[in-house]
């Protein structure tokens, strides 16, 4: 009877047996699915041109403002908004009598003087009456040279007219009767970080999209570097030379300046490795070190293409997990498929 017991028994503990067996090879076989399927790139150093971009306004090169030194009526303006002007050429006139009556008091001291010089060689003046006469006679003439130029107003450069303020008639007071605009060359002035300070020359070359041209291109070069900085914001004004023959660039158009600052060793990841940080401006992306998922916080540079440039937090040789990083948290157990 016991015999039998025993008989019984031995199957069902070897049934036991393969059972646990085939349970412990299961386990491990799903411990292994968990594991995330990803792709990594090594890091490696290529060289990245440091290129910084700036928004800006499309300046003048020249601004000049007409006003007369000494107030008066205008009598003409020769010009309208939008009117193309050459240097010298005459653009207001004022009203003459102010020329026309030391015009009329210059041409008496004149004959006064002649007369003053034959009496002078007879002895029947002094040589000091002669020489007041002739210092009052300078004087007038001096007087009327600065009323002529307020009575005939000229433009001193060339180029267009964008603003008129009087009309003929008016009697012109503190503010400019026109302003004129010399746009070929333009101008455009960026605010650049002090750090770069030593990099900026003169004649460096820069690139311009305008917004209003359809994001076209133009090619400028750094004609003055301010020698001060802002003690606020920590950067000095770099004024931008851009021709401007056609005149298609207007004064208060919009623009984005690139300048290139040299080229550094830098890495270059893809943008599908890099995630931000929920709540925050931060960007990070994992390795994979060990099989595991590593979180590494990363400072961004310059976007090139599909790939960033990576200023701080990746080095040479870090694997990098370029697919597969959606949803990883630090520490997930990861399985490199290339």
């Amino acid at each position: 009877m016991k015999r039998k017991v025993f008989l019984t028994f031995m199957p069902l503990a070897a049934l036991l047996t393969l059972s646990s067996c085939g349970e412990g090879s299961e386990k491990s076989e799903q411990t292994e699915n968990v594991k995330r399927n990803v792709i990594v790139e090594e890091v490696r150093l290529v060289p990245v041109d440091q290129l910084s971009s700036f928004t800006a306004t499309v300046e003048a090169k020249t601004v000049n403002h007409i006003t007369p030194a000494m107030g008066g009526r205008i009598r003409a303006i020769h010009v309208d908004v939008g009117s193309r002007v050459a240097k010298g050429q005459t653009v207001v006139t004022m009203d003459a009598a102010n020329y026309s009556q030391q015009e009329t008091q210059l041409a008496t001291l004149r004959r006064d003087y002649e007369r003053y010089r034959e009496l002078y060689k007879v002895g029947g003046v002094s040589r000091q009456q002669l020489d007041q006469l002739k210092t009052q006679l300078d004087i007038a003439q001096t007087a009327l040279n600065t009323i002529g130029e307020n009575t005939g107003l000229i433009s001193p450069i060339s180029g267009i007219v964008t603003a008129r303020n009087f009309d003929p008639g008016d009697v012109a007071g503190g503010m400019p009767i026109l302003t004129i605009e010399n746009i070929n060359p333009a101008k455009i002035v960026v605010n650049v970080s002090e750090s770069y300070y030593s990099k900026v020359s003169q004649g460096m070359p820069a690139s311009i999209v305008v917004d209003a041209l359809e994001g076209e291109t133009f090619e400028g070069k750094v004609s003055l570097i301010y020698p001060t900085l802002n003690p606020v914001s920590r950067t000095f004004p770099v004024e931008i030379e851009v021709n401007n023959a056609d005149q298609r660039l207007r004064p208060g158009m919009f623009s984005r300046v690139t300048l290139n600052f040299g080229t550094n060793e830098r890495p270059l990841v893809t943008d599908l490795a890099v995630l931000k940080q929920s709540g925050s401006n931060d960007r990070y992306v994992f390795l994979e070190k060990d099989g595991k998922a590593l979180y590494t916080k990363v400072e961004l540079g310059t976007r090139i293409g599909d790939k960033y440039e990576i200023v701080s937090g990746l080095h040479i040789g870090d694997r990098v997990i370029v697919q597969g990083n959606t949803g990883l948290i630090e520490g997930t157990e990861v399985r490199v498929t290339q």
